[in-house]
């Protein structure tokens, strides 16, 4: 079979390819050897301008012409590549040869063996790969975590002034404002988004086993750990580890996945949240014509979207949490366990990506039933207990709590003329009376938190 969205094992690939286009160019093979191209030619770049001989010669007018290898790059020269990789039986190696050969077609034989000059190949995989997320998390996942994030401060100030009962334990207790807890939400993801960008996209680059000994061997006079600083973090943009063995130690890798891992819970907080609502009848959604809720019940018009979304989510990160636990280990200078991992990075990004996609979605059919809401409240007139007792509490009456607990433990339904009757029997003033009876479900809902 060949490969299409009906013949792929993986839903990223199949059904829910067209949700995870977007990240192909970081995290597919293509994406990732051109990375490694990407990195192989700025490295070159960065030995001629540090007039490193037999460089210093190099027409520099044609660092264009490399650089288009790079911005021009096709699949069929991925495909050079692969096939390359078939001889060589090593992926960066082929890049390498891939680079010559093109060099050579420039007129630039002379200078070829400067191509992976006293590297190893995880010096190109440890900055490929962190700058390939790196582009992915600016250019993709923020922006499509700030579409959310931006649909929540929407649906928070429209909602700012709708009162709803609130549960705690699943019980009903004091009333809240429907717009507010949308803005839990919305806060809890900004400040882990914040601290989601405050961690560095660390890469390794220090030759075989850290030390720059190829480098160092071939031109001791020459400063390669400023060398290395200079191109990992000012050319490339990433952040250089300072002490390494073969490999990057990928700490701050697995404080990335960890972080998207946190807020992933958040959206899967928020996805139970309002799959809970749509069945309390808080929400309606709106229909599309033609779709089925249900191949046997055709009333029902189902919450998929967030069930899709909390589904994906899961997954997501449990590949999340085997990437920043498995990533940090290695045994002593290396083993090869980290490279078929890091293969995998764009997989828990893919199904972040359909589960947010979804939740939006979801979120973007929901219909406020205000009717629904109203009535839950008018339901549990109990819940101004606490506002009742506590006002006793300031004017100092007796034992306040013990009071409603009495009145609202009775098995039967309390009602505002319930509520009415308990007031007009408290040995208190008019005026305090006609304060606890303007108390109600609806207007018992405290601060207003949204701005």
């Amino acid at each position: 079979m060949s490969l299409s969205s009906l013949t792929a094992i993986s839903p990223i690939d199949g059904r829910y390819s067209s949700k995870t286009a977007e990240l192909k160019p970081y995290f597919s093979e293509f994406g990732l050897i051109k990375y490694r191209v990407h990195v192989e030619v700025e490295y070159f770049i960065a030995l001629v301008e540090a007039q490193i001989v037999p460089l210093t010669d190099f027409p520099t007018d044609r660092f264009k012409d490399l650089r288009l290898l790079v911005s021009n790059f096709s699949e069929a020269d991925a495909q050079w590549i692969k096939d390359t990789e078939k001889i060589t039986n090593h992926d960066v190696k082929a890049v390498e040869y891939f680079l010559k050969d093109r060099m050579s077609a420039l007129g630039l034989e002379k200078y070829l063996e400067f191509i992976h000059f006293g590297l190893t190949s995880q010096d190109i995989n440890n900055t490929a790969v962190p700058l390939s997320l790196k582009d992915a998390l600016h250019e993709q996942y923020l922006p499509l975590m700030n579409q959310l994030v931006e649909k929540l401060a929407a649906l928070q100030h429209a909602w700012k002034d709708i009162p709803m009962l609130a549960r705690t334990h699943g019980q009903p207790a004091s009333p809240t404002r429907l717009g507010k807890e949308i803005q839990v939400f919305t806060e809890r993801l900004k400040k882990q988004i914040e601290q989601l960008q405050a961690i560095p996209f660390s890469a390794k680059f220090g030759g075989a086993t850290g030390n720059f000994n190829a480098h160092n061997v071939a031109y001791p006079n020459v400063d390669w750990v400023t060398f290395a600083n200079s191109f990992v973090n000012n050319q490339l943009g990433l952040d250089r580890s300072q002490t390494t063995t073969q490999i990057e130690h990928y700490d701050n890798l697995a404080a990335l996945f960890d972080g998207m891992k946190r807020i992933n819970t958040i959206i899967l907080d928020l996805d139970r949240d309002m799959w809970t609502y749509i069945s309390m009848d808080y929400f309606k959604q709106k229909l599309k014509e033609g779709e089925v809720g249900s191949s046997a019940m055709p009333h029902k018009v189902n919450p998929i979207d967030f069930e899709n979304s909390e589904g994906n989510i899961g997954i997501a990160n449990a590949l999340f949490e085997h990437l920043s636990a498995k990533l940090p280990v290695s045994r002593l200078q290396r083993d090869l366990t980290d490279s078929t991992v890091l293969r995998a990075v764009g997989m828990p990004l893919a199904h972040t990506f359909i589960a947010v996609k979804s939740t939006l979605a979801g979120l973007g059919k929901l219909v406020l039933n205000e009717h629904a809401l109203t009535e839950d409240l008018e339901s549990n007139w109990a819940v101004v207990a606490e506002a009742i007792q506590t006002i006793l509490r300031r004017e100092g009456f007796p034992k306040p709590y013990e009071a409603l607990k009495a009145l609202t433990r009775k098995n039967e339904q309390i009602t505002q003329s319930t509520v009415h009757a308990f007031v007009d029997e408290l040995p208190v003033s008019e005026e305090l009376k006609a304060e606890l009876k303007r108390i109600t479900p609806s207007n018992y809902t405290g601060i207003q938190l949204v701005n």
